[in-house]
């Protein structure tokens, strides 16, 4: 599990404008002689990527126009270090003004991805300021040019082809806290030791890559060997991934933090120790097939660095040092496809940059770029009271995404996720609010499918039962697997909330399509009558009192009744009708070590918790918010009737300072309630 902690670019990255003429100032003419390299380094199904090196052999050009002509009908659909438009089959590229002088024998570059169908032959001639490029002064127009092509397999990856291999890695997995734990062996962190069930349960799920993380410290000795058994257990488990079919990646993982962040005090000994390892796992998997994909480090961290410039030449030369290693190492190490990732697997634009500038150094095809994603912190681990997926949580997913794409998918490099999910499922599940929760995981398989990243579900063990075999939470694991093909509608709630103390009325609720279309209301299979039981306007649920009332029963507190908007795609949205009244809550004395508060929760459910002294200022942990973190501060139990206060909350509370506590329940309801600590004392009141 991780926390959620770019080649600074030539240039600014410039969207195409697609089969439109753009008007443009007629650039200075260029004096005869010009050479013009067009490459293509990576190409897959409808897609690939080129780059296009222009050398000046002639004087002095301020301003300058590339023109060609697609043989094959091929098109522009991002470009870099150029504005490129075209015309039917006519493409211009001009300069992106920080590129427009190319002095005497001098070169500028500039790179596209394009898409294709039948064949993607190259342009035979290119012309530049109207001059056709011949390779030297005077002689007969030619061009040269060079194209790479590689296609999709089945089979073994084609080296050279890292998007196309990515793509098939779609969707992954992490085996976590097995071979990664820091104990003894692989069970010391509570799962069980793998087998070959569970990897083959694993692919049923329909996962086509999993990730093996592994921590190898603890079985290296003084002189960095690893221990022969532990190597041939990962061996034999990666082993039987590959026989399954999965591509499987592994690492070096929590090493990050046990010795490597040692490096900015120890920068000869990490280094020394760090390719002890690779220099093994690249003799021990020299072999494998392609499918084996292995990741350098995971979530790279420096601690005492001197700041940012430090730790990026840091991670550099640590990639660096993997890289190198493994390709001498020969045998199918020398096209593996190897993946690099950010400093503290980032997606913050300046750890993106320095990423993407160590891969363009490398000129390594076979590389692909890893970050990790847990969400919008407040919603992530239910605090600061970030209760909702709301436009800030999604704003920072679809910047987080669209910054990776624009970096390295947009540049021919390709992105796996290594990891997400949700902070809060450290502590357990329903830290988040399930239909919060779903709306997240809905939105993220969506828009990481939009931007072409790979992704890696975390699972420690809280989703997919190691011996059962069974998803703890199948409404999840639903909504995540929909989340791969398709969008699934949703609702900007799953609780519809009727207080007992009043009479019943009609609901409504706001439907959020996703492109879908609503197509009925059921409870279970029973389809709810649409005029009579519920109205549809524009995206307003409206469920009728009639229906509320014959739905609702005896009105008992909690869920009186389930019931699922279903749309034309996708998983069908889960409503549940809950009657309640304001929960009671009853004076309480305890400890610091364990104290809770009787409640009565009276069918409610418990969304927040705020915490604030006498004069105004936040009380508690997070200080800078009144807003706490759920289950890490308090936490309710629905069976046993209480809310419990942690010691983590009242070892940051003030001595003899009596802090008024408001919760927040998920009907809207509010209730305050008074603690005072004193020692290790602790009354409440109301």
């Amino acid at each position: 599990m991780t926390r959620r902690r770019g080649f600074a670019l030539m240039a600014a990255f410039v969207s195409v404008a697609a089969s439109i003429g753009l008007a443009v100032a007629a650039p200075a003419a260029a004096a005869p002689g010009c050479k013009v390299d067009y490459a293509v380094p990576s190409q897959w199904s409808g897609g690939f990527t080129a780059n296009v090196s222009v050398t000046n052999l002639g004087e002095r050009v301020d301003g300058w126009r590339l023109t060609w002509t697609w043989p094959s009908g091929q098109r522009v659909t991002q470009a870099w270090n150029a504005t490129v438009t075209s015309s039917g089959a006519d493409a211009t590229a001009v300069n992106a003004g920080y590129n427009a002088v190319i002095e005497p024998n001098a070169s500028v570059s500039f790179g596209f991805n394009g898409s294709w169908s039948g064949t993607n032959t190259a342009p035979q001639s290119f012309s530049l300021n109207g001059v056709t490029c011949t390779g030297d002064p005077g002689t007969p127009p030619t061009t040269t040019t060079t194209t790479t092509t590689t296609t999709t397999t089945t089979g073994n990856p084609v080296p050279g082809d890292a998007m196309a291999q990515v793509a098939a890695m779609q969707p992954g997995w992490n085996l976590g806290n097995t071979l990664d734990s820091t104990g003894s062996d692989e069970t010391s962190w509570g799962n069980p030791r793998v087998t070959e069930a569970l990897l083959d349960n694993v692919k049923a799920q329909g996962f086509k890559s999993i990730r093996i993380p592994v921590t190898w410290g603890q079985h290296q000795s003084q002189s960095h060997v690893i221990e022969a058994a532990y190597l041939n257990r990962v061996k034999e488990v990666v082993g039987w991934a590959l026989a399954d079919g999965f591509h499987v990646m592994i690492n070096i993982h929590h090493d990050s933090w046990q010795w490597i962040a040692a490096m900015p005090s120890d920068r000869t000994g990490v280094l020394t120790r760090y390719n002890a390892i690779w220099t093994q796992l690249a003799t021990a998997f020299r072999d494998s097939p392609g499918k084996l994909v292995f990741e350098s480090v995971n979530e790279p961290q420096f601690t005492g660095s001197s700041g940012d410039a430090q730790n990026a030449q840091l991670l550099h030369e640590l990639n660096a040092s993997f890289r190198d290693i493994v390709r001498r190492s020969g045998g199918n190490n020398a096209n593996r496809l190897l993946v690099l990732p950010t400093l503290h697997t980032s997606s913050e634009q300046a750890r993106l940059d320095e990423l993407a500038t160590s891969i363009r150094g490398f000129g390594d095809p076979n590389l692909a770029a890893t970050v990790h994603y847990y969400g919008y912190w407040p919603f992530s681990v239910n605090v600061a009271g970030g209760t909702r997926y709301d436009a800030t949580a999604q704003k920072d997913l679809t910047d987080s995404f669209d910054r990776v794409h624009n970096t390295f998918v947009a540049r021919g490099v390709p992105v796996i996720l290594g990891e997400y999910g949700l902070l809060g499922f450290d502590r357990h599940t329903g830290t988040i609010e399930q239909g919060e929760k779903l709306k997240f995981f809905e939105h993220f398989g969506y828009y990481a499918r939009t931007k072409k990243i790979t992704t890696m579900l975390w699972d420690n063990g809280q989703h997919l039962g190691r011996t059962s075999f069974q998803w703890s939470d199948p409404e999840l694991a639903a909504q995540i697997k929909s989340s791969w093909t398709t969008r699934s509608g949703t609702a900007s709630s799953d609780q519809v909330f009727s207080a007992r103390s009043s009479a019943v009325t009609a609901k409504t609720i706001t439907l959020n399509t996703n492109g879908t279309t609503f197509t009925g209301l059921r409870q279970g299979t029973t389809e709810l009558v649409r005029g009579t039981d519920y109205t549809i306007s524009g995206d307003q649920l409206t469920l009728t009192a009639a229906a509320m009332t014959r739905l609702s029963g005896s009105r008992a507190y909690g869920t009186n009744a389930v019931l699922t908007a279903h749309f034309s795609a996708g998983v069908p949205w889960r409503v549940n009708l809950i009657t309640h009244d304001t929960p009671v809550l009853s004076a309480a004395t305890g400890t610091t070590g364990s104290f809770a508060i009787p409640t009565t929760f009276r069918g409610d459910l418990l969304a927040t918790m705020e915490a604030k002294y006498a004069d105004g200022s936040n009380a508690g942990p997070h200080n800078w918010t009144s807003f706490k973190e759920f289950d890490r501060t308090f936490a309710p139990n629905y069976t046993t009737g209480v809310t419990t206060l942690t010691p983590e909350f009242f070892a940051e509370v003030n001595d003899n300072a009596r802090v008024t506590l408001t919760f927040h329940y998920w009907s809207g309801a509010t209730v305050t309630y008074y603690v005072t600590k004193s020692g290790s004392t602790v009354t409440g009141s109301l």
